[in-house]
C-alpha cells in the first residue's frame, strides 16, 4: 500500500508502523489492535501447509513358508519388519500349509507363482522374497520359471539348496521304516517323487539314480539337460541379490552347508559352493552371481531350524539390511 495516497487502514502496516492500537511508549513501535490478534489464528489457517516429511518407501516383501509350516509361524518376522521398516507391505503366503506342504514341489511352484505374480505386477520398483527351508527351493524355482519376475533380494533362510541327506524327525514321521542310507529306494521312484521332500533328497552315494530320477532339484540345478535350461538360467540371473542364511546348529538341514550350496561328496566330505560342479559349470548362474558381487553369505551359530524366522539378532544381522 502507498501511504502517501491512501489513508491508513486500522491494523495494516505502512512504512514500518502499525496504524491503529495504542502506543507502548517505545519510539517507533506500536502493537497491532486487539481485533487483529483475535483474527490471527484464522489467518494462519490460510497459509500453505508445511509438507510432511517424506517417509522412505520400501519394496513389498513376500514370505514363503517351509515344510509343515503356515503363515502363523512368521508372526515375529512380520513384527520385526513393521518395526524397522514401517509401512512395508508384507505378504505371508498362506498356501500348501501343514501336510499340504508334502505336495510335489512343481505343483507348489505353480500355486505360489499364481499368488506372487499380481504382487509383482503392482510393484514396478521390485519386491523382496524371504523363503524359509523347503520354501527356499520353491522360490528358487519361481525365479527360474518366471521370465518377468522383479525380485530385488532373494533371501534364502536355512534352505537345503543343494539337497537334503540326513535322518531327521520329519523323515522318521514320513518314512518310519527307512533310514537315510536306503531312502533312495523310495525317493528315486515315481511314487516317491510325489512327496516334496523326495524332490530334493540328494543321496551322494547314488548320484546316478539322483540325476535320473530327481524331477525337481536336478532340473533347477541344471544338472540334467532339459529344453528350458537356458531360459531358466537367464530368468534366475534377473535377481538383484541372493542372500544365503544358515548355520551349524540348525539340526535339520543336512549337511547344514547345503544352505550355502555346499554338499557331500561320495565320502560324505562337505565340498563348499565353489567346489560344486553346478558352480564350476555355472549351470544355473551361481558363478555369474558371485562374480558380480550379488551373493551374500550370512552364517550364524546357535540357532535351531525352527527359530530362524523368530530370532531378532538374526533378523537385524542377515535380513533387515537387504530390505530396501
Amino acid at each position: 500500500m502507498d501511504c502517501s495516497i491512501a489513508p491508513p487502514v486500522s491494523g495494516l502496516r505502512c512504512g514500518g508502523h502499525w496504524h491503529g492500537g495504542s502506543m507502548l511508549g517505545l519510539p517507533g513501535l506500536r502493537l497491532p489492535p486487539a481485533g487483529f490478534l483475535l483474527l490471527l489464528p484464522f489467518l494462519l489457517l490460510l497459509l500453505p501447509a508445511t509438507p510432511a516429511p517424506h517417509r522412505a518407501s520400501y519394496k513389498p516383501v513376500i514370505v514363503v513358508h517351509g515344510l509343515f509350516d503356515s503363515s502363523y509361524s512368521f508372526r515375529h518376522l512380520l513384527e520385526y519388519i513393521n518395526e524397522t521398516h514401517p509401512g512395508t507391505v508384507v505378504t505371508v503366503l498362506d498356501l500348501f500349509d501343514g501336510r499340504e506342504s508334502l505336495r510335489p514341489l512343481w505343483e507348489q511352484v505353480q500355486g505360489f507363482r499364481e499368488a506372487v505374480a499380481p504382487i509383482m505386477a503392482k510393484a514396478p520398483q521390485g519386491v523382496h522374497l524371504i523363503c524359509y527351508s523347503q520354501g527356499g527351493l520353491v522360490c528358487r524355482a519361481l525365479l527360474s520359471v518366471m521370465d518377468d519376475h522383479n525380485v530385488d533380494s532373494f533371501i534364502s533362510l536355512s534352505s537345503p539348496q543343494m539337497g537334503q541327506y540326513g535322518d531327521t524327525d520329519y523323515l522318521k514321521w514320513l518314512f518310519p521304516t527307512s533310514m537315510r542310507s536306503n531312502l533312495y529306494r523310495i525317493c528315486y521312484s515315481p511314487w516317491g517323487q510325489e512327496f516334496s521332500i523326495c524332490n530334493y533328497w540328494h543321496d551322494p552315494h547314488h548320484d546316478d539314480l539322483y540325476l535320473n530320477a530327481s524331477s525337481f532339484l536336478a532340473l533347477i540345478n541344471g544338472e540334467r539337460d532339459h529344453p528350458n535350461a537356458t531360459a531358466w538360467r537367464k530368468n534366475f540371473l534377473r535377481v538383484g541379490r541372493l542372500v544365503l542364511i544358515g548355520g551349524p546348529d540348525d539340526g535339520v538341514i543336512t549337511p547344514w552347508q547345503s544352505s550355502f550350496f555346499g554338499f557331500y561328496d561320495a565320502n560324505e566330505t562337505v565340498l563348499e559352493m565353489e567346489e560344486q560342479l553346478v558352480y564350476l559349470r555355472d549351470s544355473f548362474g551361481l558363478k555369474t552371481l558371485l562374480a558380480r558381487g550379488a551373493i551374500v553369505r550370512c552364517p550364524m551359530a546357535g540357532i535351531s531350524h525352527t527359530a530362524w524366522h523368530s530370532n531378532r539378532t538374526l533378523y537385524e544381522t542377515c535380513i533387515e539390511p537387504w530390505l530396501s
